[in-house]
């Protein structure tokens, strides 16, 4: 016998409807198609179901190809994150095919992509150095990249250009793999953000904090020339958490504060992991004067060789 005094609810005269006359959120004409050997990239979109994802990363592609048909310009953001993972030769070849128009970059994309060129390989294990206060010691690291930031500041040009023309100077052995040394040879515009003591090259005795700075607000005065023009354009920021979105914003005010017309682009955040300053500062704050945002969750070596063949077969089917 129960000790409670209060008897349990009966349900036998709960109002009820039919499953047939409720609105559904989900139905089978959304559910993906099947799959099957030899599929192209552009049969796997066409057969995604279309919910969330499935939704969004198709209408990006379609912006992303038009914005490119119609010569506006597609910038990418990125960390360093982005190199380590392998994702150059991509990259490189999305530039080659005159697809991406301009990169930004934060202080350690020059050092990872340097000392790819250099050496082939990058990344050092911090936790076996850092007791010993070897971490970011590397001398050819600092000497190669702090002499070429005070010879670009001296030269009146940014670090990304001051960058790719000592990577190309150099001939360094693997500058093939290199996004700042295949910019250079291309002309596409490079621009370096830099956050002062963040990158081991602050701590060399070649730095100058002098040269950074003037160079690196030189970067910022060409990234905002390149936000001037995004009308109709994109703008993908790509595992970066913190600096590049905030750079962003503040060369969008910057741009429309001096009378230029940007309100009508695409932009679109991708990261393994969801973050404040990326959703606010690259998806929702700009778009609220036109243009659409979105934001993709998933690691950068899945979801950039997917993004890149998805647009390159779109772009291919409308030609």
């Amino acid at each position: 016998m129960s000790r409670y005094t209060i008897d349990p609810l009966q349900f036998d005269k709960l109002n009820t409807y039919s499953v047939h006359d409720r609105h559904s959120k989900v139905s089978v004409d959304d559910f993906a198609g099947p799959v099957h050997p030899a599929m192209t990239v552009s049969q796997l979109i066409n057969c995604l179901p279309t919910q969330l994802m499935g939704i969004d990363f198709p209408e990006f592609i379609s912006r992303t190809a038009l914005a490119h048909q119609q010569q506006h310009p597609i910038i990418l953001g990125m960390g360093a994150h982005v190199i380590k993972v392998g994702l150059n030769p991509i990259l490189i070849s999305l530039m080659e095919q005159g697809i991406i128009s301009a990169i930004a970059l934060n202080g350690a994309g020059i050092i990872h992509d340097t000392e790819i060129a250099m050496v082939g390989r990058t990344s050092e294990e911090v936790a076996d150095v850092l007791g010993e206060g070897a971490f970011g010691a590397a001398r050819e690291t600092g000497e190669h990249l702090n002499t070429a930031i005070n010879r670009g500041a001296a030269q009146g040009i940014g670090i990304g250009e001051a960058v790719g023309k000592m990577l190309c100077e150099q001939n360094f052995p693997h500058n093939k793999h290199s996004l700042l040394a295949a910019a250079y040879k291309l002309k596409v515009p490079v621009t370096v953000h830099v956050a002062m003591g963040t990158d081991i090259i602050h701590i060399h005795p070649s730095v100058d904090g002098g040269s950074i700075g003037s160079a690196g607000h030189h970067d910022f005065r060409l990234f905002c020339s390149l936000i001037s023009h995004l009308q109709g354009g994109v703008y993908l920021n790509v595992g970066s958490a913190v600096l590049l979105p905030e750079v962003f914003l503040k060369a969008l005010t910057v741009v429309r504060n001096l009378g230029h017309q940007v309100t009508q682009f695409t932009t679109a955040n991708f990261d393994f992991i969801r973050h404040y300053r990326p959703a606010t500062n690259v998806v929702h704050r700009p778009n609220l004067e036109g243009g659409k945002g979105f934001n993709f969750t998933g690691h950068h070596e899945l979801m950039l060789p997917l993004f890149a063949a998805a647009l390159l077969d779109e772009i291919d089917k409308s030609q």
